[in-house]
């Protein structure tokens, strides 16, 4: 069973197949020459790292914004080169079938632009499925089953919000407050309080702390002096990063509470015995579940995968078409 999952984040971009999981995972990163913008010259890790020191004549461009398409040539010339990156090494036919994940609140303008897209990069059948579904099918859940299921997913463009059950959507919110603007939280934070000014990939990692330390271990953060502008480093306590961040976290905890307010009493009832699943890079957010679950008073989970269940549920779809065909309805 040939095909390609691909979710098309803002931040980066997952593509698994059914017989070898997970092939690509990468910024949504492109480099371009300014006089030939619709080629790549590079995609994924290899440019995002030249972010901020890019060569004259040659411009960083991020495909995609809050989850969609931006510019059609540009996106086309990226999944152009992200499928013919996946398919050189491996043989899925000339045209592959694909399942694209789209965000839940993707207008049809922009689902028919990412058709489109898909089409035009080298797919031959392409099927949409909403992100929210494919997180909880990439998590284990079955979206067609008869019980409500709550889905959190900060990407680095939007933050969505969704209630799915019995291959329909019962509610869903969106809000433009998500790891873009966590990260850039934590940018003006550092600027302000403790004059520093950092690169955006420093804050990046700021902001998801060190998974791998201690809830309370600090952060040393490598920057630039605001006054003399030489290098300096500035220690950051986990618990200072989760206050800097609380501001923009608080305005996407207020936009679940609106979706909530739309759910029926049985589905609430289904949602508090089950729990919120939290997916997406910003599921990874020292403290974040924590704030949910004092906000909600119902458990929180969050993806083992947030990163690459939203491309294993658009793989899974392959395998199950009658998933596409309940949710793009």
């Amino acid at each position: 069973m040939g095909g390609l999952g691909i979710d098309l984040g803002t931040a980066n971009t997952v593509v698994g197949t059914p017989d070898d999981g997970i092939v690509l995972n990468e910024p949504s990163f492109m480099l371009v020459r300014t006089k030939d913008p619709h080629r790549a010259l590079a995609i994924g890790t290899e440019a995002r790292s030249l972010v901020g020191r890019t060569p004259i004549g040659i411009t960083p461009v991020r495909p995609l914004r809050d989850g969609v398409i931006v510019d059609l040539e540009t996106a086309r010339a990226f999944v152009t080169a992200v499928i013919k990156r996946v398919s050189s090494a491996r043989r899925y036919g000339l045209r592959p079938k694909g399942v694209i994940s789209v965000p839940a609140g993707a207008t049809p303008l922009e689902r028919r632009a990412l058709l489109e897209v898909g089409h035009e990069a080298g797919l031959r059948k392409v099927g949409l499925i909403p992100e929210p579904v494919a997180g909880a099918l990439g998590c284990g859940i079955n979206p067609m089953e008869p019980r409500a299921h709550l889905v959190v997913d900060i990407g680095g463009g939007t933050s969505e919000i969704t209630a799915i059950c019995f291959g329909g959507i019962l509610s869903h919110r969106s809000c433009r407050l998500a790891g873009d603007e966590l990260t850039n939280a934590l940018y003006q934070y550092l600027r302000s309080e403790h004059k520093i000014v950092v690169g955006e990939l420093t804050a990046e990692r700021a902001k998801l702390g060190a998974p791998e330390t201690d809830e309370g271990q600090s952060l040393v953060v490598e920057g630039r002096d605001a006054v003399t502008g030489r290098a300096r480093f500035v220690t950051l306590e986990t618990e200072e990063i989760v206050d800097a961040l609380r501001p923009t976290t608080t305005g996407i905890v207020q936009t679940l509470t609106e979706c909530l307010e739309d759910l029926p009493p049985q589905a609430i009832g289904d949602v508090m015995s089950e729990g919120l699943l939290v997916i997406g890079g910003g599921a990874m957010l020292r403290g974040l579940s924590q704030l949910l679950e004092e906000a909600f008073g119902f458990p929180v989970k969050t993806a083992e995968r947030p990163l690459t269940c939203v491309a294993e549920g658009a793989t899974a779809c392959l395998v199950h078409p009658e998933v596409v065909a309940a949710y793009s309805s």
